[in-house]
């Protein structure tokens, strides 16, 4: 194969196959060398142990996104479905009025995209870590005894809007790689949840929700509401 061929199917796989995630670099690389060891000792578990490594580097990818360019809006934080819609308390770690809100909860099967996305671009007030049960993910009480790590961001057009990371049955490790303070892009990746989750989308009073009850979102680029008009 010439050099120009090589680096044309080299350059054709980087635009296929979707970046992954640093978080799934060191389980895809015990993977690989966990394969090499097993095919020495039998082809069978050698195929078998490079199966599971593919899985794992596709749990973990990181696909590229392109969010809406209109301002006043909110995007779905995670890829999956629509569990529930309903009015709820933001998480109380976070020291807001305990007033109701409107909840947006989308859950990740073990198949989705499991990196999360900014909902709107604005500004980390606070960061919130609270340890918890490792309920299924899509039962209605995950959302208060789960494990769970919560952002309240400030918009930059001034809402506070809540999203929250919740662990599942599954997952045991919830990754968020931002800090208060930071500025963020609506669609960036701010954070992980391994292996099957649920992420809430709290929603400023006012709000037009946009989506229903069983369908499905894509992080990142699907507008779940309007945000309120600002006076």
């Amino acid at each position: 194969m010439s050099s120009n061929s090589l680096g044309h199917a080299v350059r054709l796989a980087r635009e296929t196959l979707p970046p992954m995630h640093p978080a799934g670099r060191p389980f895809v690389l015990g993977g690989a060398a966990a394969t090499l060891v097993l095919r020495t000792l039998s082809k069978r578990l050698g195929l078998v142990a490079g199966l599971g490594t593919l899985a794992t580097a596709a749990f973990f990818r990181e696909p590229r996104r392109v969010p809406p360019t209109r301002s006043g809006v909110v995007v779905a934080a995670a890829d999956g479905l629509v569990s529930l819609i309903e009015e709820a308390t933001p998480p109380a770690e976070l020291g807001l009025p305990p007033e109701p809100r409107t909840r947006v909860s989308v859950f990740l099967s073990v198949f989705d995209v499991h990196v999360q996305r900014v909902p709107a671009s604005g500004k980390v007030d606070r960061v919130a870590y609270r340890p918890g049960k490792f309920l299924s993910a899509d039962l209605d009480k995950a959302s208060d005894d789960n494990e769970r790590n919560s952002l309240l961001l400030r918009t930059d057009d001034g809402h506070e809007l809540v999203v929250t990371q919740i662990a599942g049955l599954v997952a045991r490790r919830i990754v968020c790689q931002v800090s208060e303070g930071d500025h963020l892009d609506a669609g960036a990746t701010y954070g992980l949840i391994r292996f099957g989750s649920r992420v809430d989308t709290y929603l400023p009073p006012g709000s037009r929700v946009l989506v229903g009850k069983g369908q499905r979102t894509i992080g990142g680029e699907t507008v779940i509401a309007d945000l309120p008009q600002r006076n």
